[in-house]
Protein backbone atom coordinates (compact mmCIF):
# COMPACT_ATOMS: atom_id res chain seq x y z
CA UNK A 1 0.00 0.00 0.00
CA UNK A 2 1.07 3.37 -0.98
CA UNK A 3 1.81 5.81 1.69
CA UNK A 4 -1.34 8.37 0.64
CA UNK A 5 -3.67 5.44 0.92
CA UNK A 6 -1.92 3.79 4.32
CA UNK A 7 -2.79 7.97 5.55
CA UNK A 8 -6.20 7.72 4.71
CA UNK A 9 -6.70 4.66 5.79
CA UNK A 10 -5.56 5.20 9.19
CA UNK A 11 -7.04 8.89 9.32
CA UNK A 12 -10.48 6.52 9.07
CA UNK A 13 -10.06 3.99 11.29
CA UNK A 14 -8.56 6.07 13.85
CA UNK A 15 -11.89 7.90 13.84
CA UNK A 16 -10.21 11.71 13.16
CA UNK A 17 -8.15 11.13 15.96
CA UNK A 18 -5.18 10.98 15.75
CA UNK A 19 -2.51 9.82 18.79
CA UNK A 20 1.18 11.57 18.42
CA UNK A 21 4.24 9.99 20.08
CA UNK A 22 5.75 12.05 22.69
CA UNK A 23 8.58 14.72 21.23
CA UNK A 24 11.19 16.07 23.42
CA UNK A 25 13.55 18.67 23.02
CA UNK A 26 16.95 20.05 24.06
CA UNK A 27 18.29 22.77 24.56
CA UNK A 28 21.94 23.93 24.57
CA UNK A 29 21.44 27.22 27.32
CA UNK A 30 19.92 27.19 30.73
CA UNK A 31 19.23 24.23 33.29
CA UNK A 32 16.33 21.65 33.06
CA UNK A 33 13.08 22.17 35.22
CA UNK A 34 13.23 18.33 35.53
CA UNK A 35 9.00 18.45 34.97
CA UNK A 36 8.20 17.36 32.06
CA UNK A 37 7.88 13.74 33.63
CA UNK A 38 10.57 12.37 31.71
CA UNK A 39 13.16 9.91 33.71
CA UNK A 40 15.78 11.31 35.39
CA UNK A 41 18.13 9.59 33.22
CA UNK A 42 17.47 10.80 29.74
CA UNK A 43 17.21 14.41 30.06
CA UNK A 44 20.52 14.11 28.33
CA UNK A 45 19.34 11.62 25.91
CA UNK A 46 20.81 13.33 23.35
CA UNK A 47 24.26 13.78 24.28
CA UNK A 48 25.56 16.57 26.63
CA UNK A 49 26.52 18.42 23.65
CA UNK A 50 23.46 19.28 22.96
CA UNK A 51 21.92 20.50 26.10
CA UNK A 52 19.55 19.11 28.70
CA UNK A 53 15.73 18.60 27.45
CA UNK A 54 13.51 21.42 28.43
CA UNK A 55 10.95 21.29 25.95
CA UNK A 56 8.34 19.13 24.96
CA UNK A 57 6.80 20.11 21.83
CA UNK A 58 2.59 19.30 20.38
CA UNK A 59 1.25 18.95 17.40
CA UNK A 60 4.34 20.10 15.33
CA UNK A 61 4.45 19.83 11.84
CA UNK A 62 8.12 22.43 11.72
CA UNK A 63 11.39 21.37 13.04
CA UNK A 64 13.42 23.15 16.15
CA UNK A 65 15.92 26.31 15.31
CA UNK A 66 18.33 23.86 17.32
CA UNK A 67 22.12 24.27 15.56
CA UNK A 68 23.75 21.84 13.49
CA UNK A 69 23.79 18.78 15.61
CA UNK A 70 20.20 18.53 15.50
CA UNK A 71 17.93 16.22 13.18
CA UNK A 72 16.01 18.09 10.35
CA UNK A 73 12.81 16.72 11.94
CA UNK A 74 13.77 17.48 15.67
CA UNK A 75 10.45 18.77 17.30
CA UNK A 76 8.45 17.65 14.42
CA UNK A 77 5.38 15.53 15.31
CA UNK A 78 4.82 11.81 14.71
CA UNK A 79 1.70 9.92 14.16
CA UNK A 80 1.67 6.84 16.73
CA UNK A 81 0.77 3.99 13.67
CA UNK A 82 2.42 1.14 15.88
CA UNK A 83 5.18 -0.68 14.93
CA UNK A 84 5.28 -0.46 11.17
CA UNK A 85 4.79 2.96 10.17
CA UNK A 86 6.83 6.02 10.65
CA UNK A 87 4.82 9.05 9.25
CA UNK A 88 4.76 12.31 10.49
CA UNK A 89 1.68 14.75 11.47
CA UNK A 90 2.88 17.20 8.73
CA UNK A 91 2.56 14.23 5.97
CA UNK A 92 -0.98 14.26 7.15
CA UNK A 93 -1.59 17.53 6.91
CA UNK A 94 0.08 17.48 3.02
CA UNK A 95 -2.10 14.19 2.21
CA UNK A 96 -5.58 15.11 3.81
CA UNK A 97 -5.20 18.80 3.46
CA UNK A 98 -8.52 20.72 4.25
CA UNK A 99 -10.37 17.56 5.95
CA UNK A 100 -7.72 17.79 8.56
CA UNK A 101 -7.75 21.13 9.29
CA UNK A 102 -10.56 22.48 7.75
CA UNK A 103 -11.21 24.49 4.35
CA UNK A 104 -10.28 27.78 6.03
CA UNK A 105 -7.05 27.18 7.80
CA UNK A 106 -5.65 25.48 4.89
CA UNK A 107 -6.51 27.78 1.90
CA UNK A 108 -5.01 30.71 4.35
CA UNK A 109 -1.91 28.68 5.13
CA UNK A 110 -1.63 25.26 3.22
CA UNK A 111 -0.49 23.50 6.38
CA UNK A 112 -1.20 23.54 10.12
CA UNK A 113 -0.21 26.71 10.87
CA UNK A 114 0.83 26.74 15.16
CA UNK A 115 2.03 24.12 17.54
CA UNK A 116 1.80 24.27 21.03
CA UNK A 117 4.79 23.26 23.72
CA UNK A 118 5.98 22.67 27.44
CA UNK A 119 8.49 25.06 27.97
CA UNK A 120 10.25 23.84 31.66
CA UNK A 121 13.58 25.46 32.34
CA UNK A 122 14.90 25.69 36.65
CA UNK A 123 15.53 29.05 36.23
CA UNK A 124 15.16 32.46 33.88
CA UNK A 125 15.36 32.85 30.40
CA UNK A 126 17.33 35.48 28.99
CA UNK A 127 15.32 38.57 28.16
CA UNK A 128 14.08 38.12 24.61
CA UNK A 129 11.80 39.23 21.47
CA UNK A 130 10.31 37.05 18.82
CA UNK A 131 10.25 38.88 15.23
CA UNK A 132 7.17 40.76 13.67
CA UNK A 133 6.50 39.23 10.51
CA UNK A 134 7.81 41.71 8.57
CA UNK A 135 11.09 41.57 10.27
CA UNK A 136 11.28 37.65 9.96
CA UNK A 137 9.92 37.53 6.54
CA UNK A 138 13.76 39.45 5.56
CA UNK A 139 15.31 36.37 6.81
CA UNK A 140 13.03 33.99 5.31
CA UNK A 141 10.67 32.82 8.77
CA UNK A 142 7.67 33.78 10.28
CA UNK A 143 6.89 35.99 12.87
CA UNK A 144 5.82 34.74 16.35
CA UNK A 145 3.03 35.57 18.61
CA UNK A 146 3.22 33.19 21.69
CA UNK A 147 0.60 32.54 24.84
CA UNK A 148 1.31 30.93 28.26
CA UNK A 149 -0.07 29.27 30.91
CA UNK A 150 0.93 27.86 33.78
CA UNK A 151 -0.45 23.90 34.22
CA UNK A 152 -0.66 23.61 38.28
CA UNK A 153 -0.73 19.44 37.46
CA UNK A 154 2.99 19.82 35.83
CA UNK A 155 4.34 22.60 38.70
CA UNK A 156 5.14 20.53 41.82
CA UNK A 157 7.64 23.13 42.56
CA UNK A 158 8.53 26.99 40.86
CA UNK A 159 12.23 27.05 40.04
CA UNK A 160 14.33 29.77 41.38
CA UNK A 161 12.69 33.09 39.35
CA UNK A 162 9.09 31.99 39.39
CA UNK A 163 8.60 35.98 37.67
CA UNK A 164 8.11 36.86 34.13
CA UNK A 165 9.71 40.10 32.69
CA UNK A 166 7.85 41.93 30.13
CA UNK A 167 8.85 44.92 27.87
CA UNK A 168 10.63 47.80 29.53
CA UNK A 169 9.13 50.67 32.10
CA UNK A 170 7.17 53.03 30.77
CA UNK A 171 9.71 55.54 31.21
CA UNK A 172 12.57 53.82 29.36
CA UNK A 173 14.34 55.43 26.46
CA UNK A 174 15.14 53.78 23.29
CA UNK A 175 18.91 55.04 23.67
CA UNK A 176 19.14 53.48 27.28
CA UNK A 177 18.28 50.09 25.76
CA UNK A 178 20.79 51.15 22.24
CA UNK A 179 23.73 51.93 25.05
CA UNK A 180 23.54 48.67 26.54
CA UNK A 181 22.67 46.30 23.34
CA UNK A 182 25.86 48.33 22.26
CA UNK A 183 27.97 47.24 24.87
CA UNK A 184 26.78 43.36 24.55
CA UNK A 185 30.43 42.12 24.59
CA UNK A 186 32.13 44.32 26.75
CA UNK A 187 29.96 43.61 30.42
CA UNK A 188 27.01 42.73 32.07
CA UNK A 189 24.16 45.07 30.71
CA UNK A 190 22.06 44.02 33.48
CA UNK A 191 19.40 45.04 30.96
CA UNK A 192 16.59 43.41 33.21
CA UNK A 193 17.17 46.68 35.11
CA UNK A 194 14.84 48.49 32.60
CA UNK A 195 12.04 46.06 32.70
CA UNK A 196 9.43 44.87 35.17
CA UNK A 197 8.51 41.52 36.72
CA UNK A 198 5.03 40.09 37.17
CA UNK A 199 5.06 36.84 39.37
CA UNK A 200 3.72 33.96 38.02
CA UNK A 201 0.23 32.76 39.41
CA UNK A 202 -0.93 29.33 38.76
CA UNK A 203 -3.98 28.55 36.33
CA UNK A 204 -3.82 32.04 34.44
CA UNK A 205 -1.57 32.86 31.71
CA UNK A 206 -0.82 36.02 29.42
CA UNK A 207 -0.36 37.01 25.73
CA UNK A 208 3.15 37.75 24.29
CA UNK A 209 2.86 39.81 20.48
CA UNK A 210 5.50 39.60 18.43
CA UNK A 211 8.12 42.66 19.02
CA UNK A 212 7.76 41.79 22.54
CA UNK A 213 10.96 41.64 24.69
CA UNK A 214 10.12 38.91 27.37
CA UNK A 215 12.14 36.71 29.96
CA UNK A 216 10.11 33.93 31.18
CA UNK A 217 10.24 32.60 34.94
CA UNK A 218 11.06 29.35 36.08
CA UNK A 219 7.44 27.61 35.87
CA UNK A 220 6.45 25.15 33.77
CA UNK A 221 4.42 27.23 31.18
CA UNK A 222 2.52 25.99 28.40
CA UNK A 223 3.03 27.71 25.47
CA UNK A 224 0.47 27.92 22.03
CA UNK A 225 2.45 29.52 19.29
CA UNK A 226 2.76 29.98 15.64
CA UNK A 227 5.02 27.80 13.60
CA UNK A 228 8.54 29.46 14.04
CA UNK A 229 11.47 29.49 16.39
CA UNK A 230 12.51 32.95 15.59
CA UNK A 231 14.47 35.64 17.88
CA UNK A 232 16.74 38.19 19.57
CA UNK A 233 18.04 37.81 22.36
CA UNK A 234 18.81 40.96 24.45
CA UNK A 235 20.35 39.72 27.79
CA UNK A 236 24.31 38.53 27.21
CA UNK A 237 24.16 37.46 30.96
CA UNK A 238 21.40 35.28 32.12
CA UNK A 239 21.39 33.35 35.78
CA UNK A 240 25.72 33.54 35.30
CA UNK A 241 25.28 32.05 31.71
CA UNK A 242 26.90 34.22 28.61
CA UNK A 243 24.82 34.80 25.57
CA UNK A 244 27.41 36.17 22.77
CA UNK A 245 26.28 38.73 20.22
CA UNK A 246 25.44 35.94 17.78
CA UNK A 247 22.44 35.41 20.08
CA UNK A 248 21.05 39.09 19.44
CA UNK A 249 22.21 39.34 15.82
CA UNK A 250 21.47 35.29 14.57
CA UNK A 251 18.22 36.96 12.42
CA UNK A 252 18.45 39.72 11.24
CA UNK A 253 20.08 40.44 7.55
CA UNK A 254 23.55 40.51 6.94
CA UNK A 255 23.99 43.98 6.15
CA UNK A 256 22.49 44.64 9.85
CA UNK A 257 24.55 42.25 12.02
CA UNK A 258 26.41 44.33 14.65
CA UNK A 259 23.82 47.53 14.32
CA UNK A 260 21.74 47.87 17.56
CA UNK A 261 19.65 50.43 16.35
CA UNK A 262 18.31 47.62 13.62
CA UNK A 263 17.56 45.77 16.35
CA UNK A 264 15.38 48.28 18.38
CA UNK A 265 13.82 48.82 14.85
CA UNK A 266 12.29 45.81 15.57
CA UNK A 267 10.07 46.28 18.47
CA UNK A 268 7.04 47.32 18.94
CA UNK A 269 7.96 50.00 20.98
CA UNK A 270 4.35 50.67 22.21
CA UNK A 271 3.42 47.47 23.46
CA UNK A 272 6.86 47.57 25.27
CA UNK A 273 6.57 50.56 27.36
CA UNK A 274 2.50 49.96 27.73
CA UNK A 275 2.01 51.52 31.31
CA UNK A 276 -0.71 49.29 31.39
CA UNK A 277 0.94 46.13 30.12
CA UNK A 278 -1.14 43.45 32.83
CA UNK A 279 -4.32 44.92 32.03
CA UNK A 280 -3.54 44.19 28.07
CA UNK A 281 -2.11 41.17 27.77
CA UNK A 282 -2.46 39.05 31.41
CA UNK A 283 -4.97 36.43 30.54
CA UNK A 284 -7.14 35.09 33.89
CA UNK A 285 -9.04 31.75 32.13
CA UNK A 286 -12.55 32.92 30.74
CA UNK A 287 -15.37 29.95 32.18
CA UNK A 288 -17.16 29.25 29.08
CA UNK A 289 -19.09 26.28 30.32
CA UNK A 290 -19.64 24.33 34.16
CA UNK A 291 -21.95 21.60 34.50
CA UNK A 292 -21.86 18.47 36.56
CA UNK A 293 -19.92 16.62 33.82
CA UNK A 294 -17.28 19.08 32.87
CA UNK A 295 -15.84 22.72 32.98
CA UNK A 296 -14.25 24.45 29.75
CA UNK A 297 -12.38 27.36 30.36
CA UNK A 298 -10.91 29.74 27.37
CA UNK A 299 -6.96 30.14 28.75
CA UNK A 300 -5.03 31.49 25.71
CA UNK A 301 -7.65 34.38 23.37
CA UNK A 302 -7.48 38.04 23.11
CA UNK A 303 -5.13 37.65 19.66
CA UNK A 304 -5.41 37.56 16.05
CA UNK A 305 -3.18 33.73 15.82
CA UNK A 306 -3.28 31.17 18.61
CA UNK A 307 -5.61 30.13 21.26
CA UNK A 308 -6.39 27.30 24.00
CA UNK A 309 -8.75 25.70 26.43
CA UNK A 310 -8.61 23.86 29.04
CA UNK A 311 -10.92 20.76 29.75
CA UNK A 312 -11.77 19.43 32.63
CA UNK A 313 -14.13 16.25 33.32
CA UNK A 314 -15.33 15.65 36.54
CA UNK A 315 -14.76 12.62 38.28
CA UNK A 316 -16.82 9.15 37.10
CA UNK A 317 -18.25 11.52 34.06
CA UNK A 318 -18.36 12.09 30.26
CA UNK A 319 -19.21 14.52 28.18
CA UNK A 320 -19.28 15.64 23.87
CA UNK A 321 -17.49 18.41 23.18
CA UNK A 322 -17.37 20.02 20.00
CA UNK A 323 -15.28 22.87 18.55
CA UNK A 324 -15.11 24.55 15.75
CA UNK A 325 -11.47 23.80 14.61
CA UNK A 326 -9.11 21.15 14.45
CA UNK A 327 -6.97 20.81 17.67
CA UNK A 328 -4.12 18.89 19.41
CA UNK A 329 -4.66 18.32 22.98
CA UNK A 330 -2.55 16.96 25.74
CA UNK A 331 -3.44 15.55 29.19
CA UNK A 332 -2.48 17.05 32.10
CA UNK A 333 -4.16 14.75 35.11
CA UNK A 334 -6.04 11.77 34.77
CA UNK A 335 -7.30 9.13 32.43
CA UNK A 336 -10.21 7.82 30.29
CA UNK A 337 -10.89 7.53 26.45
CA UNK A 338 -11.08 10.26 23.92
CA UNK A 339 -13.33 9.00 21.07
CA UNK A 340 -12.24 5.63 20.65
CA UNK A 341 -9.03 5.67 22.35
CA UNK A 342 -7.96 5.46 25.36
CA UNK A 343 -5.88 8.11 27.33
CA UNK A 344 -4.14 8.38 30.56
CA UNK A 345 -1.81 11.17 31.53
CA UNK A 346 2.22 10.32 31.48
CA UNK A 347 3.66 10.14 35.17
CA UNK A 348 7.12 9.27 34.02
CA UNK A 349 8.20 8.48 30.11
CA UNK A 350 11.86 7.35 28.70
CA UNK A 351 12.94 8.86 25.98
CA UNK A 352 11.38 7.63 22.70
CA UNK A 353 8.87 6.01 24.33
CA UNK A 354 5.62 6.14 23.60
CA UNK A 355 2.31 7.68 25.39
CA UNK A 356 -1.34 8.14 25.56
CA UNK A 357 -1.97 11.57 26.48
CA UNK A 358 -0.99 13.35 23.46
CA UNK A 359 -3.59 13.51 20.22
CA UNK A 360 -4.30 15.92 17.04
CA UNK A 361 -8.27 15.84 16.57
CA UNK A 362 -9.13 16.53 12.99
CA UNK A 363 -11.84 18.94 12.00
CA UNK A 364 -15.05 16.91 10.93
CA UNK A 365 -14.43 14.75 14.34
CA UNK A 366 -14.30 17.95 16.16
CA UNK A 367 -17.06 19.65 14.50
CA UNK A 368 -19.63 16.63 15.34
CA UNK A 369 -18.38 16.25 19.11
CA UNK A 370 -15.58 14.03 20.27
CA UNK A 371 -16.78 11.49 23.36
CA UNK A 372 -13.98 11.86 26.19
CA UNK A 373 -14.98 9.95 29.06
CA UNK A 374 -13.63 10.26 32.64
CA UNK A 375 -12.92 6.47 34.10
CA UNK A 376 -11.60 7.45 37.89
CA UNK A 377 -13.41 7.60 40.50
CA UNK A 378 -11.98 10.20 42.27
CA UNK A 379 -9.88 12.23 39.87
CA UNK A 380 -10.54 14.67 37.41
CA UNK A 381 -9.10 14.42 33.53
CA UNK A 382 -7.70 17.72 32.61
CA UNK A 383 -7.01 17.89 28.93
CA UNK A 384 -5.33 21.35 27.32
CA UNK A 385 -6.60 22.31 23.87
CA UNK A 386 -4.18 24.47 21.35
CA UNK A 387 -5.56 25.60 17.71
CA UNK A 388 -5.09 28.43 15.84
CA UNK A 389 -7.51 31.65 16.52
CA UNK A 390 -10.65 31.96 14.10
CA UNK A 391 -9.41 35.17 12.92
CA UNK A 392 -6.41 32.78 11.70
CA UNK A 393 -8.87 30.29 9.75
CA UNK A 394 -10.32 32.42 7.92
Amino acid sequence: MDKQSIIRNYYKNSGGILPLIPVFVPRRFGAAGHRLRLHPDDYYALGTSRGSIKERWFSSVIAAMNGPEAAPDEGMSYIDMGDSEKISLKDFVAELGPELIGEGCYRRHGTWPMYSKFFDYEGPLFHHMHLKFEDAAKVGKLGKPEAYYYPPQYNNYPGTFPHTYFGFTPDTTKEEVRDRLADFTGRDTKITELSRAYRVELGTGWYTAPGVVHAPGSYLTYEPQWNSDVNAVFENITDNEIYGEDFLYENVPEEHKGDPDYVIGMMDWEANVDPDYRKHYFRPPVVLADNDDYTEKQIAYGNPYIAAKELTVKPGRECIISDDTAYGCILTQGYGTIGDHACATATMLRFGQKSEDEFFVGYEPAKRGVRIRNLSKYEPLVMLKHYPAPEAQR
